[in-house]
């Protein structure tokens, strides 16, 4: 009995002994099939520089760089700055996709013009089509009781004839008188301005009634009309008792070429008139708040030049655009509510001589001159050429120039 329980217990020391070293062994083995794999993964990853490069490896560190987390909480102006310079970079885009939207409008209706027949001669289809840009589009606004002021205006500043047409080709100049139709359609007063047209060649039709309470949808209708028929960088509206220098005009206007949505003129402020019977009375005075209120800034009615995104905006636009009793009001209040650069220039608006001669001999050159008092050269037909000797840039200016 006594052997057979030593015997046991022997057996029970040899099994302790034996699992012992079997876990010895197990752990040892363990040891070295781990280090295999450990040896074997890092060589793939030395192996696979694709995976994960020298740049990402920075990224990584320094992003898991707790101190520079830290300083970056503790100093907070760098992410306002990055902040507000995505905030500009998302108004900068949102302005580049308003100028391509609108400039995709343009081409649309270009291309509906084209397809309805809407030009009338080789030329107008020429522009239409986009193979040739002009600098500028001037759009001297007469009536039908204006043939001598024209005739004056075609003897002083406006080159006539084969001068105009080389005046378009060479430096990129539209000039034109723009006048629409009488009430009675093909009336004694059309036929007149057709013939007048066919002697000269120089006038824009538009599809608009004629009246002295209509010059808010007349212009509103010029510049509709133009930016369709002529792809130009501005558009002028100019009174026809007023006297213009072509080339100094032009000199003004490209060094706005660069700008977007430019409004350029003399810019005023003047009262809101609520007395019935008077002249420039405004029917719609209550809009402007209390009495003896004045108008917001716009530019005086004789001269002022836009560019071609707003020309645009007006086309696009036109049948919601609001008409006031005078139509410098009414062109100033289309753009009060868009980001447009008001340019207010008072060689726009020179006074007659001795004026505009004096600032002439000074080497100021006045783009255009008229009398305050009469809103144009007072008794224009007969003074017209006086102020054109006196204050003109000279005939050559304009074939010297370089725009």
């Amino acid at each position: 009995m006594k052997n057979r329980v030593d015997q046991h217990a022997s057996r029970n020391v040899i099994s302790q002994k034996l699992t012992l070293v079997l876990c010895i062994f197990s752990f040892c083995a363990g040891l070295l099939f781990t280090n295999r794999m450990w040896a074997m993964s890092d060589s793939k990853l030395i192996t696979r520089p694709t995976t994960l490069g020298s740049e990402g490896l920075k990224v990584v560190s320094e992003g898991c760089d707790l101190k520079k987390m830290k300083n970056a909480k503790r100093d907070p102006k760098p992410i306002f700055g990055e902040v507000s310079k995505t905030h500009q970079a998302i108004q900068t885009l949102d302005k580049t996709i308003s100028s391509l939207e609108m400039e995709l409008a343009a081409a649309r209706s270009i291309q509906e013009a084209i397809v309805n027949g809407s030009p009338t001669s080789e030329e107008e289809t020429r522009s239409l089509s986009g193979k040739r840009k002009y600098l500028m589009v001037v759009g001297v606004n007469s009536a039908f009781s204006s043939r001598k002021r024209r005739d004056s205006v075609r003897s002083t500043w406006m080159p006539q004839g084969e001068k105009r047409k080389r005046l378009e080709e060479e430096k990129g100049i539209i000039i034109r008188f723009v006048i629409g139709h009488s009430a009675t359609v093909g009336g004694i007063l059309d036929r007149a301005i057709e013939a007048e047209d066919k002697e000269h060649g120089d006038f824009l039709r538009l599809d608009h009634v004629e009246g002295y309470l209509e010059l808010s949808a007349k212009t509103r209708t010029y510049f509709a009309t133009a930016v369709t028929m002529w792809d130009a960088e501005f558009y002028i509206k100019v009174d026809d008792d007023v006297h213009v220098n072509i080339a100094t005009l032009g000199h003004t206007l490209i060094r706005h070429r660069n700008k977007k949505r430019v409004y350029i003129g003399c810019m005023k402020s003047g009262p809101v008139l609520a007395q019935k019977g008077v002249r420039y009375h405004e029917p719609e005075y209550w809009k402007f708040g209390e009495s003896g209120n004045k108008y917001f800034r716009h530019a005086t009615g004789q001269l002022y030049a836009i560019s071609k995104d707003l020309a645009t905006y007006i086309k696009l636009n036109q049948h919601v655009l609001h008409k006031y009793a005078n139509e410098d009001v009414s062109l100033g209040s289309w753009f009060i509510g868009l980001d447009v650069e008001h340019i207010d220039d008072r060689r726009l608006c020179c006074g007659t001589p001795p004026d505009c001669e004096w600032k002439a001999q000074a080497g100021n050159i006045c783009v255009a001159s008229f009398d305050w008092t009469c809103s144009g050269i007072c008794r224009s037909v007969d003074r017209i050429k006086e102020v054109h000797s006196r204050c003109g840039e000279g005939e050559n200016a304009v074939w010297s120039a370089t725009f």
